[in-house]
């Protein structure tokens, strides 16, 4: 019989990419790490003999403790949140049940995190489909507290130097247009993300960013949408929180509801 306390891996498959996705925090201890250095998306690492000091930025949230096989380490720190009253639960099989299970992955070192924990990027300012695409998926898959810096197109390489940020949809950097495919596809390819959601999600986005709506029909649809949003917001972040709404949509739509139709009740009986 499962554990109360325990949540499996379907469940937080499931969970994983949406807003409702609990925080992720990896304890396997650095020998186990390093044998098998991935992470579960948006997992963050943290010792598990210190987990008090993450309490108090832990309250009120739910939470989901990871070690390689759900046993003592994720199962123990999950008990010690819950007596400071926080919602925890521990993934039954942890880390190697997620893998065997064929689940998405993130090659730890691939994540470029700075000295405060969290990735920094930067790109063009007035942002429209990949500048809130790629903020989207890094955010739902790789780093939930990434941060995003839009500045001026001519110094997007200069604030990406002094502020040790990583540049993006811009020309000769590494995460941008490649041949025919878009930033998001860089970003999909690079951290192996790749399912079939997010690769119909993917498809409408390289159509709707490089003007080639036959790709898919509803690359005319997030194209208005962008635009409307782009009228309606004058602050990027702005933008990109309204965005990040707009995104969760698509990929819901892109992973649960592409074979629901829409039409009027009485339609069929019309003559």
């Amino acid at each position: 019989m499962p554990s109360p306390n325990e949540i499996s891996i379907s469940k937080l498959s499931r969970l994983i990419g949406t807003p409702n996705c609990p925080i992720l925090i990896d304890v396997s201890i650095d020998a186990d790490f390093n044998a098998d250095p991935y992470l579960i998306p948006t997992a963050t690492r943290h010792l598990f003999d210190n987990i008090a000091a993450l309490v108090p930025t832990l309250q009120g949230k739910s939470v989901v403790v990871i070690c390689q096989k759900g046993k003592k380490l994720s199962q123990g720190t999950a008990a010690i949140l819950r007596g400071h009253g926080i919602a925890a639960e521990y993934l039954a099989g942890g880390n190697y049940a997620w893998r065997d299970a064929g689940e998405l992955r993130i090659e730890n070192a691939a994540i470029p995190r700075g000295p405060q924990g969290h990735s920094i990027w930067v790109t063009r300012h007035r942002p429209k489909i990949d500048r809130i695409a790629c903020p989207w998926l890094i955010r739902r898959f790789i780093d939930p507290n990434a941060q995003f810096l839009f500045v001026s197109p001519s110094e997007v390489t200069g604030v990406a130097e002094r502020f040790n940020a990583t540049p993006f949809d811009i020309d000769n950097v590494h995460f941008s247009h490649r041949d025919d495919r878009c930033s998001f596809d860089a970003f999909c390819d690079d951290f192996n993300l790749h399912s079939p959601a997010l690769d119909r999600l993917a498809t409408i986005i390289r159509g709707a960013d490089t003007n080639r709506h036959d790709l898919a029909p509803e690359c005319a649809g997030l194209v208005a949408a962008s635009l409307g949003l782009s009228r309606m917001y004058s602050n990027d972040h702005q933008q990109l929180d309204a965005g990040m709404t707009l995104y969760d949509s698509f990929y819901r739509w892109a992973r649960d509801a592409t074979g629901e139709k829409h039409d009027w009740p009485n339609a069929k009986n019309k003559v």
